[in-house]
């Protein structure tokens, strides 16, 4: 059973594809670091993460898996271990002094998703990058009416 040339062809050109894709955030890792592991920036809003980083690089998605079925799932809309701490914190600058979005290749979360090519589905949804201090105020408003729909469907679903 042969296979078609032109899947062959296309298939051929994806690889290739993929492989000029990484080969720049592969060259910067041996490059800064002598071997073919990411280059993970340094985190910028503390002294410490809520873990030791070998935890969190296994597990920060079942810890914000966790955090997310406290918050969608039971209302809690408490700030402790919330992405958006975790954004804070680990806030990259571009060029301009401005933290950088997702769609930039040095996004925090992308040194390593990219190199271990696993999608960062999470900014579909939630901002890649801090909140302005301007839009603090606002956020703290919507709380309350999430708080208010929470304690409503808690009422209505007994």
């Amino acid at each position: 059973m042969g296979t078609n040339p032109v899947t062959r062809m296309l298939l051929v050109i994806a690889v290739l594809m993929a492989a000029l894709t990484l080969e720049p955030v592969v060259s910067q890792a041996q490059e800064a670091t002598g071997s073919f592991l990411p280059v993970v920036p340094k985190a910028t809003g503390g002294e410490s993460c809520v873990r030791e980083p070998e935890f969190m690089r296994k597990n920060h998605i079942s810890l914000l898996q966790h955090k997310r079925d406290l918050t969608v799932y039971d209302g809690d809309r408490t700030e402790d271990l919330s992405l958006k701490g975790c954004i804070a914190c680990h806030a990259v600058s571009g060029t301009d002094g401005t933290p950088v979005t997702v769609a930039d290749p040095n996004h925090f979360c992308r040194a390593c998703h990219d190199y271990a090519a696993v999608s960062v589905d999470c900014f579909q949804c939630h901002a890649s990058r801090p909140e302005p201090l301007d839009n603090a105020s606002r956020s703290t408003s919507g709380h309350a009416a999430y708080t208010q729909l929470s304690d409503y469907l808690k009422e209505v679903l007994q």
